[in-house]
């Protein structure tokens, strides 16, 4: 069971159908059971069936989230694997000690893999879609893999499984999703 964690402000918010829905239909069409829930409503000690948990993104203005870190205090401790997706990526940041400044970017921009090797960005270079107005302050606990001209766009935890990524991988690149399940929940096959 994949744990898709919506982050908008309230449970239903027209930000679901935006950040959360679109990141359902990429696990959904991955043929990997899923289900939603609010960060607000999850008991990550709970559930004895889950395979991973992705963070969905939020809508520009909506960072609630990010002033209730103690909903995010069970990643560290967490033994599946989490992908941060926008807002997911600051949560992660928040929840392993780091911080997150104001770098607003909109549209379209050129994404460069700084990390050979990784398993889900094989590319040297990709278009990404960016909206948002925060992004993360790392700790040494994150290895940088790829990055824009304006601020840091993929980090992969260096021992836990936990990647994020500051860009919108369901506008144009689900690849990024397809290869994290892949690789985490599947057989490991990915690029």
């Amino acid at each position: 069971m994949i744990v898709l964690l919506d982050l908008c402000y309230r449970p239903g918010s027209l930000g679901e159908d935006e950040f959360v829905r679109p990141i359902a239909d990429i696990v959904r069409n991955g043929r990997y059971p899923y289900k939603i829930c609010h960060f607000t409503e999850w008991d990550s000690a709970a559930e004895d069936d889950v395979d991973a948990v992705i963070l969905c993104g939020t809508p520009l203005k909506d960072n609630l989230f990010a002033e209730m870190p103690e909903y995010f205090a069970w990643i560290p401790g967490f033994t599946k694997p989490v992908l941060g997706i926008c807002a997911g990526m600051q949560a992660l940041v928040l929840a392993y000690g780091g911080s997150i400044i104001e770098k607003s970017e909109i549209g379209m921009t050129t994404v460069r893999t700084l990390v050979s090797g990784d398993p889900i960005f094989c590319e040297n270079e990709w278009a990404a879609y960016e909206l948002h107005r925060f992004c993360g302050v790392l700790g040494r606990e994150f290895m940088v893999l790829a990055e824009s001209d304006a601020c840091v766009q993929a980090v992969r935890h260096r021992t836990d499984r936990v990647y994020g990524v500051i860009f919108h991988p369901e506008v144009r690149n689900p690849w990024v999703v397809e290869r994290f399940l892949n690789l985490f929940v599947s057989d490991g096959r990915t690029c």
